[in-house]
Parts: structure tokens; sequence; C-alpha cells
């Protein structure tokens, strides 16, 4: 019951993201310039996406050696598409389709694997933050406008958006400070720093801080940690690839530069992590309205962000069950984990 309701809530949730996205769209219109759209580009960006993923299968068997399994490369892939198959269809549930289709093609223990999938989500989000830290520094200037003539749009009057660019630099490394004089106090302070570690809020973000430290430090038991930094910075290339081409595809986002591909991977990759199918109707809102910074009207971003999150899920939905039909055809290993490895003391 608990996850039928939650899949309700999530499906609800995605299909109210659609209707306000959409609610002032002209479908035919949009579905017009899909069939003007240059479909070679698409091509090339599936290629994209195919090597992102078969990279990211490589590191995870990367992942996976230190503890005495080294999966092939061909049946890692096969698990990755069949985890993203699942996130379109169950929020959340790609993971442990993920790991579960890996123990039986190569019968790696679940729990194992599973523990690696979280330690690569890690680097994941310490490259993200990165890539939003550069993002904020690259285009502060358009992305400082547009949030104060968004706040001053709610209030009456305001300053010009030049002062209030400045403005919000100054709140920004006002907020940074005393961020840092609060942690310099708190740790000087030993009875605060006590009463803070009994609250629960404080003991769930120093539980997720730790298992962040022990997931960055685990690339010291690699044997390749050099690969693996690599590959990691390989799948985020890609990924940024996999959007940017596809602006060619549209004569009024053609003339997008590379700077509105960072912010649209940024933005998009954050779109994608709301509870939601494959991250709809969130990427679709808040790409679809970033890319109004670049010029565009907000009903060519929407049609921007439904093409790129249109023809990447239709691929990995088609990709996806084929290698889900590819598990189901498989008959169980019956050897005895020829995936382990010895691994030397």
């Amino acid at each position: 019951m608990k996850s039928a309701l939650r899949y309700i809530i999530s499906l609800g949730l995605a299909g109210g993201l659609i209707w306000f996205v959409f609610k002032d769209i002209d479908l035919a219109d949009m579905l017009e310039r899909f069939e003007r759209s240059d479909w070679r580009w698409i091509a090339i960006s599936c290629v994209f996406l195919i090597m992102a993923h078969v990279i990211r299968a490589w590191r995870w068997s990367m992942l996976m050696e230190p503890l005495g399994y080294k999966p092939g490369l061909f049946n890692s892939a096969i698990s990755v598409l069949t985890g993203y198959f699942a996130n379109y269809i169950v929020p959340r549930m790609g993971e442990v389709t993920r790991c579960g289709t890996l123990y039986r093609l190569e019968k790696v223990p679940v729990n194992l694997s599973f523990g690696t999938v979280v330690a690569e989500r890690i680097f994941d989000v310490l490259i993200l933050l990165v890539l939003i830290g550069l993002n904020f520094i690259l285009e502060f200037d358009r992305l400082s406008t547009f949030f104060t003539d968004f706040f001053q749009s709610k209030l009456a009057g305001g300053q010009s958006s030049g002062t209030g660019s400045g403005i919000l630099l100054v709140i920004l490394l006002a907020g940074i400070l005393s961020i840092a004089f609060a942690g310099i106090y708190i740790f000087k302070n030993q009875a605060l720093k006590d009463k803070l570690s009994q609250n629960a809020l404080i003991q769930k973000i120093v539980t997720f801080a730790q298992g962040m430290l022990e997931g960055l430090l685990s690339i010291r038991k690699l044997k390749s940690p050099g690969l693996f930094i690599f590959s990691t910075i390989a799948i985020w290339v890609l990924y940024y690839l996999v959007s940017y081409v596809l602006f060619f595809c549209i004569p009024e986002t053609s003339g997008l530069g590379p700077l509105a591909g960072l912010t649209l991977l940024v933005v998009g990759a954050i779109g994608m992590t709301a509870p939601t199918q494959g991250g709809i109707g969130a990427y679709h809102l808040l790409v679809g309205n970033v890319m109004i910074l670049y010029g565009l009207s907000q009903k060519d971003g929407i049609t921007l962000a439904t093409f790129i999150h249109g023809t990447q899920m239709l691929f990995m939905l088609i990709i996806g069950a084929l290698a889900f039909l590819y598990v189901l055809l498989q008959k169980d290993k019956d050897v005895s984990e020829p995936s382990k490895i010895t691994v030397s003391q």
C-alpha cells in the first residue's frame, strides 16, 4: 500500500507539473517544430548517451574490484540500462533494479553492489556541486539579474538590475562569512557541540557528511584511481554533449552558446532529481524558464526542454526495454560466482 501510494503521488505530481507547464502551449505548433528538426543531431546525441552509460558501467565495475568482484562490462552496462528503465516507471527504483540485475547476470551480492552505487552517487553529487559553482561564476551577471528581477517583481519599487546584482553579491559573501564564523564558534564551544550533536536533524546531516567523506576516501582503495576520476569527468562531459548538440536540431535554439549548455546541464540535472518518473514535469519547468536568460521566449524554452527530455526518455525506454528483455531471457548462472576475484590482503 505504501509503495502504491508513493507511486500515485509521484504520478500525480508529474501530471500536475506537466499541466502547469503546457497549459498555455500550442501542442500542434510544438509538434510541427519537432517534425522540422534535424534528426541527425538526435542520432549523435543518442550515441553520446550510450557512451556515457557504458563509461558509467565501467566506472561501476572499478568500485567493485576492491570488494573482490569483477563483473563484465557488457553485463554491467545492461544492469545500468535496466536501472534507468526502471526509474522511468517507478522513481528511485533504478538503483535496486540495477543491483538486482547484476546479481542475476554476475552473482554479485546486492548489498555489496548497492554500496558501490551509493559511493558513485557521492562522486556525481560532488561533480554537480562543482558545476553549479562554475556555472554561477561564469554566468554571475546573467543569473544574478534573473534572480534580482524575479524578487523585484514580487516587491514594490526596487533597485536597478546592476545595483541588484551588487546587493546579491554582498548578500552571498555575507552568508558565506556568517556560516564560516558560526562553524568556528561551534567548533570552539564544546558544550554547544554536545547539545547540537543530540539533535536528530544534526545527526542526519553529520551521518550524511560522514558517508560522503567515506565515499570520497574509498577512491584510495581502487587499483586505478586516475581512471576512476577520468571516467567520472568523461561521464559529465558526455552528459553535457548529449543536450548541447540538440540545440542544433531546432532553428530557434541553434544560436545558443556553450555557456547556455552548461546552464541547461546544471538546471536539468537538478530537475531530474525530482520525485517524478524520470524528472517529468520538473525538468520541463526548470529548463523551460531558465532558457529565458538566453533570449528565448518561454514557449521556445519549453519546446527545447520537451525536445531534449522527450528524445532522451524515448531512447532510454527503448534501449532499457531491450536490456530488460535480454535479462529476462537469460538463465540464472549455474556456476559459483565466476566474477569473483582474489583480493590480496
